[in-house]
């Protein structure tokens, strides 16, 4: 595939992840192409399950339907809680993302989001304990997934904790992990609620090189009962915009970038 090619696409897939949906006047005036090419490309996104082709344009691709989770109500309402400022945050971190990279992605709401941004990212490894980020990922050609095995914690979980996933990160080496968090404190560092969570993620922290959290920002300043890591082990705090200058303070004075999508 040309280079134009991939750039278009690429112009494509990030106004919809940005806006779910677009005319095709609006691609055109993004890509500054003929309605023959871009609808060529929609054409292309859509037989790799990224977006769904309309009448006059184009919507973003949908979650997956995890056909087990139809009638639960707790997953649904876990999955579209502050959908906006997850969907802007999933984002602006899957741009931190560079080809050639490994990542990983803890389990969780937010990071859910940052792997639907990734679809069309080429070129990376995937490492994840969370079954459905890997379901999302799998059938990607440019990515390559690693599940790390193990338990699921409790019922209505994707997250795969214990010995076996911790076997697993032992023998890996990431260049990024992203972690969501259920507290983030200047002072008292990242929490999750689980300590068996809290010992997956710690072990994704030794075994990266640059450790990315991802929390919108009423999350910032809070604390949960399972510790991750403190503050100054945290390099990029990406939230949403609506994260005031007073809650991100405390953390860029400890040098921890912030991103405010």
């Amino acid at each position: 595939m040309s280079d134009s090619i991939n750039h278009r696409s690429e112009r494509i897939i990030k106004f919809l992840l940005e806006n779910e949906t677009a005319a095709i006047e609006e691609l055109l005036a993004i890509t500054g192409s003929s309605t023959v090419s871009v609808r060529r490309d929609l054409a292309r996104l859509e037989g790799r399950g990224l977006i769904r082709r309309t009448y006059d344009g184009a919507t973003l691709a949908g979650p997956l339907l995890y056909e087990p989770f139809r009638y639960d109500r707790s997953f649904l309402e876990r999955e579209q809680r502050n959908a906006t400022a997850k969907r802007r945050i999933g984002l602006a971190a899957a741009e931190l993302v560079q080809a050639g990279e490994t990542v990983g992605l803890a389990a969780g709401a937010v990071t859910t989001y940052i792997g639907r941004s990734l679809r069309h990212h080429d070129k990376i490894q995937v490492i994840t304990n969370a079954i459905n980020i890997g379901m999302e990922l799998y059938n990607q050609p440019g990515i390559r997934v690693y599940l790390t095995g193990g338990v699921v914690l409790w019922a209505w979980s994707f997250s795969l904790t214990g010995h076996a996933a911790l076997a697993f990160l032992d023998n890996v080496h990431m260049d990024k992990v992203f972690i969501g968090v259920t507290g983030l404190d200047a002072e008292r560092g990242a929490t999750t609620l689980e300590t068996d969570e809290a010992l997956i993620y710690r072990k994704m922290l030794k075994k990266s090189e640059q450790v990315i959290v991802a929390a919108e920002s009423g999350k910032l300043g809070k604390v949960g009962p399972a510790f991750i890591c403190p503050a100054n082990e945290i390099h990029i705090l990406v939230t949403d915009a609506s994260a005031i200058a007073e809650a991100i303070a405390p953390f860029e004075r400890r040098n921890i970038r912030v991103i405010r999508a």
